[in-house]
């Protein structure tokens, strides 16, 4: 795909709206943020946003050109037969399989194994129902280099210590509840216009752990796109995490965000998000594009 990174810089189509995007603003010390209400005298989150105004692409015409190991996100097709994605057991015995099913045929992968999903309505989270939360408006990627490869030993035990030798990758797969999206739509951005200098590891505070995300610099060098009115049979699958250090997309920043060309009477997003490790078989590791170097360091 040598010619995909040009492409890209200059889309196929002429959509595309001004918004604001929330970066974060750079400090000497490690950003921290509780994940629940934290003791009497300790700060929610020391994270401060920067917000910074960019442009945000139709992703939509040059879908076929978008590539996990280069882009680090693609749109595909795919049908479901869940009725109701606030019922916790219906997502984990029908939808869990359908998206190891998915996954495994988009990726190549010898083995899949989805371990957490959320749902996102901001009416729901204020309401504290259906264990909905409130869309991410800040620009984020869900691990690290150090998170993503705890996630296996969280996750498979004493499988982890054998699958950790080979290449594995975690890849959310977003889709809307219904559709179409109109009201906080989901930003991505291309992988390989983000700098490794972009990158700030950030605390996550749970009560029985820490884990570790990646919040963003702003660079006017990033490359947004977002794919205007999703419907319910149509998923975005964002590569978060990739162990290979070999060049290919490992990380890709996204935010939900304000599109001003949605009508003022949206209806308030409903969306789904599978987290998934993927992991390949042992040669696999040694195939991979020739790109700019991606590793980051902790």
């Amino acid at each position: 795909m040598a010619s995909t990174q040009t492409e890209l810089k200059n889309p196929e189509s002429t959509r595309e709206v001004r918004t604001s995007l929330n970066y974060l603003q750079k400090t000497d010390e490690k950003p921290v943020t509780y994940a629940f209400t934290p003791p009497p005298g300790v700060t929610p989150s020391t994270r401060r946003p920067d917000p910074h105004a960019v442009t945000i692409r139709d992703a939509r015409a040059i879908a076929d050109k978008l590539s996990l190991d280069t882009q680090g996100f693609v749109l595909t097709r795919h049908e479901t037969k869940v009725k109701n994605f606030y019922d916790q057991d219906e997502v984990r015995e029908v939808y869990y399989p359908e998206i190891e099913k998915l996954l495994k045929e988009k990726t190549g992968a010898v083995r899949v194994q989805v371990f957490d999903h959320q749902v996102r309505c901001l009416p729901k989270a204020q309401a504290k129902l259906d264990h909905a939360r409130e869309p991410v408006r800040s620009v984020h990627n869900d691990y690290t280099a150090k998170s993503g490869r705890r996630r296996v030993s969280d996750h498979l035990g004493d499988e982890a210590g054998d699958l950790l030798k080979h290449r594995f990758a975690e890849i959310n797969v977003w889709r809307p509840i219904t559709g179409p999206v109109e009201e906080s739509p989901l930003a991505v951005c291309d992988s390989k216009s983000i700098a490794p200098e972009d990158f700030v590891a950030c605390d996550l505070v749970y009560p029985d752990k820490v884990g570790e995300t990646y919040a963003f610099i702003y660079n006017p060098n990033h490359r947004w796109y977002f794919f205007p009115h999703l419907q319910r049979e149509e998923a975005i699958l964002l590569k978060c995490y990739d162990s290979a250090e070999d060049g290919r997309a490992r990380f890709t920043a996204h935010s939900a965000f304000d599109d001003p060309t949605s009508p003022p009477d949206a209806a308030p997003r409903e969306s789904i998000e599978v987290r998934s490790l993927i992991f390949f078989a042992p040669e696999e590791q040694k195939s991979a594009p020739a790109q700019h170097p991606a590793g980051l360091a902790d």
